[in-house]
């Protein structure tokens, strides 16, 4: 299963919870009280509550069974059986549902991989304006899993998805608009939508928004801004950030020049980079260059930041 589709997944079941938690009314029932009860850990009454109205069809007790299964709270954590409840829910009209058996099956967690059904799925819920569906939907679009390959329509779905502030749709439209699939290269659309994601703490994003400051590229040429944002990303683990936040650091560019940081980034980007990759290539350099102008008790320090170094969550 790729990672994207296991953290879209995870976005997935968050919002079925949040917004239960927002638009569930004052007055009582078996629904809000099962919620109170999962809300502080009593998972037990939760599927007390809640397993009967699924029995008799209730669409929301579906998939809240569904997330139950997905989770593994208070029963055994079982794709399957949550890929079942989640699919009576989206037989029955349930938004919520629908969006995430459209992640189900584009994951395969649970039951077969199937793009096609994946697609069908994320269409319903996306019709009924959910940003998450709209998002995989257009990123389907754009790939050609399970549907033709239609950038006009992969920038409609994601542009809905990202007018939402569904900052994976924010991510994957910028891209479309940096490299222009289907629509004219857009530097400018690019950045505001990589800024967009990156105000969200979306790793990725944040590197290329600093990308984008570091070479003028919708933005003006800032090399301190580039600097900043590269040092977000690279603080949650993303290599290309740290190779380029290293070569920074070596220069003196956005940043002091400084020895230490520019070893300590290279050596994580390194480790972390995909070694056949132009950016593993830049950081063994980097880190080789500086490592000649180091005193051995530098080296020693940025190797031992390196050790201590662990990703920080946004």
């Amino acid at each position: 299963m790729n990672k994207r589709a296991v953290r879209l997944l995870r976005v997935a079941l968050v919002a079925v919870l949040l917004w239960l938690s927002l638009a569930a009314p004052v007055a009582a029932g078996q629904i809000e009280d099962g919620w109170a009860a999962y809300q502080r850990g009593d998972y037990t009454t939760a599927l007390r509550l809640w397993r009967p109205l699924a029995g008799q069809g209730d669409a929301r007790a579906q998939r809240l069974l569904g997330v139950m299964y997905t989770d593994g709270n208070g029963v055994p954590q079982d794709y399957a059986e949550a890929a079942k409840w989640l699919s009576k829910a989206a037989a029955g009209g349930d938004a919520l549902a629908q969006a995430s058996l459209g992640l189900v099956y584009y994951a395969g967690r649970g039951v077969p991989k199937d793009f096609a059904k994946a697609a069908k799925w994320s269409r319903k819920a996306a019709d009924q304006g959910s940003a998450i569906a709209q998002g995989l939907l257009g990123e389907m679009y754009s790939s050609g899993q399970g549907v033709v390959q239609d950038y006009a329509k992969a920038v409609k779905w994601l542009r809905k998805a990202a007018d939402q502030g569904f900052a994976p749709a924010q991510l994957d439209l910028a891209a479309i608009y940096a490299h222009g699939l289907g629509v004219p290269k857009d530097y400018t659309a690019a950045s505001k939508w990589f800024r967009k994601a990156a105000d969200q703490g979306i790793a990725t994003a944040q590197g290329q928004i600093g990308f984008m400051y570091d070479n003028g590229l919708g933005v003006p040429k800032d090399p301190a801004q580039a600097a900043r944002w590269y040092r977000k990303a690279a603080d949650q683990g993303d290599a290309t950030a740290q190779s380029n936040l290293a070569f920074m650091y070596a220069i003196g560019r956005g940043v002091p020049k400084d020895y230490v940081q520019a070893h300590m980034w290279s050596n994580l980007a390194a480790a972390g980079a995909p070694a056949s990759g132009i950016y593993h290539d830049v950081a063994v350099k980097v880190r080789d260059h500086v490592a000649a102008l180091m005193s051995p008790e530098q080296i020693a320090e940025a190797q031992n930041l390196a050790r201590e170094w662990k990703p920080s969550r946004p």
